[in-house]
């Protein structure tokens, strides 16, 4: 394919000369005539492992090459990827002047351009630029459509300084948000040697990925230091710690606890987050992250509230009380606190779990809901049938059986509202009919 890479930065040098290895013909343009004469001397403006070779290659092949004509590039090119850079302003925001230049002049060429052509944005960007921006910007100045008359795609790239090519070899995946099949169909061609699986999303899910991957990089980083100045303070090797910590992939590394819902709760996490965080006062050290932990669950079940305050109807459903399935505990659980806030407020809460009998209570379960909600006895329901018909807005707290889930759809009335803190049965519930709310999606 005839491709071109708009900013010859580290992610555009990288992505030419490994497109260009894979047998596509690529000119890399940038508006800095130094970039563009060392990448035609078969040189790289970069130090990456590996990259001077393969630009020697591509230059020698005559499949690379690099210019500052733009308009001759994009005339030329059936793909035209964007790698500009999108840096931090003062306030944190991204500072997108880049980013919407290149799109400008793109949409220019286009203006005059007869061929279909596909612009790909591989530069980092937040969730809602494209439509809020980028798409506007080239609709705008090439008088054409997107979706119609371009093709448009975001491709987030996922490139680690010094294994950037290995990781553009074997990547965990190759991320397609689109808005027409056939610009995304195009796009996945110029990956076709490459081992690893297309996923075509929406520009939305697209954009938000690169940060969801970030972010979480950047917590890994920020905790596992957290646990080591602990470990340090009270004399344990936090190397052997962390060595036993990730052989456990069933939770530790795992998917377990990643996916957007309610707030967590029972008789361990809570309880331990505090006691690490005692520890550490104990040892005059700062944990940022760990200290943010429960103020950010707790934000989660003010956030459910929140949601049940300002959709106004006074009869709520509760369906699920205890903290998780396939439990009775109710220590620290999160449903218990929203049902307690809930009555506060002058809520009329029915509540309906099959695995929660309150005579089979004791110990310190019994114990911890006799002083937090002594009187949840008389909110109770002895079926999901009846807990429906008593209420005007259902919300699912905590997975139900496939059975239950079954009957909840029977059970539902256009005049009913869902409010879902666990994605019902791993999806959004659109069609049943009624007023649906997640509480993350």
């Amino acid at each position: 394919m005839k491709i071109s890479i708009m900013g010859l930065g580290y992610v555009g040098c990288v992505s030419a000369a490994c497109f260009a290895r894979d047998g596509h013909e690529v000119v890399g343009v940038d508006v800095n005539p130094i970039k563009v004469d060392t990448i035609n001397a078969g040189k790289s403006p970069i130090i990456e492992p590996g990259l001077q070779e393969l630009l020697q290659d591509g230059i020698k092949n005559g499949r690379l090459s690099a210019t500052s004509d733009a308009e001759t590039a994009v005339n030329q090119s059936e793909i035209v990827v964007v790698c500009v850079g999108t840096p931090s302003q003062k306030n944190g925001g991204l500072d997108l002047a880049y980013v919407e230049g290149v799109c400008e002049k793109i949409g220019q060429i286009l203006k005059t351009k007869s061929d279909y052509t596909v612009v790909a944005i591989r530069s980092t960007i937040l969730p809602g630029v494209t439509f809020g921006s980028l798409i506007p910007i080239i609709e705008e100045s090439s008088g054409k459509k997107a979706g119609v008359d371009f093709g448009f795609c975001v491709n987030p790239e996922f490139l680690r300084e010094g294994t950037a090519i290995k990781d553009f070899d074997n990547p965990p995946y190759t991320i397609i948000g689109q808005i027409d099949d056939r610009a995304g169909r195009k796009l996945a061609e110029l990956y076709a040697q490459v081992d690893a699986p297309v996923q075509f999303v929406t520009l939305g899910v697209s954009e938000m990925v690169k940060y969801a991957s970030n972010a979480f990089h950047a917590l890994k980083v920020a905790f596992a230091n957290e646990i080591g100045n602990i470990s340090k303070a009270y004399g344990v090797d936090s190397h052997q710690v962390m060595d036993i910590f990730i052989q456990d992939t069933k939770l530790n590394l795992s998917p377990v606890y990643l996916k957007p819902g309610f707030s967590f709760g029972g008789s361990c996490l809570p309880k331990d987050v505090r006691a690490l965080l005692y520890a550490g006062r104990k040892a005059d050290l700062e944990l940022p992250v760990m200290e943010a932990i429960l103020p950010s669950n707790e934000l989660q079940t003010q956030k459910a509230l929140d949601m049940l305050v300002d959709h106004g109807k006074k009869k709520i459903g509760l369906v699920g009380i205890s903290f998780k399935p396939d439990t009775d505990d109710l220590r620290e659980s999160p449903a218990v606190e929203l049902a307690e806030r809930l009555i506060g407020k002058g809520f009329n809460v029915n509540i309906y779990d099959k695995e929660v009998s309150l005579n089979k209570l004791h110990g310190s379960n019994k114990a911890y809901i006799d002083q937090i909600m002594p009187h949840i006895g008389s909110l109770m329901q002895p079926t999901l049938k009846e807990t429906v018909q008593q209420s005007e807005t259902i919300v699912i707290a905590k997975k139900p059986s496939n059975q239950e889930y079954d009957q909840l759809l029977e059970l539902l009335t256009p005049q009913h509202t869902l409010i879902d803190l666990v994605r019902l049965n791993g999806q959004q519930m659109n069609n049943f009919g009624g007023t649906y709310n997640g509480i993350c999606w």
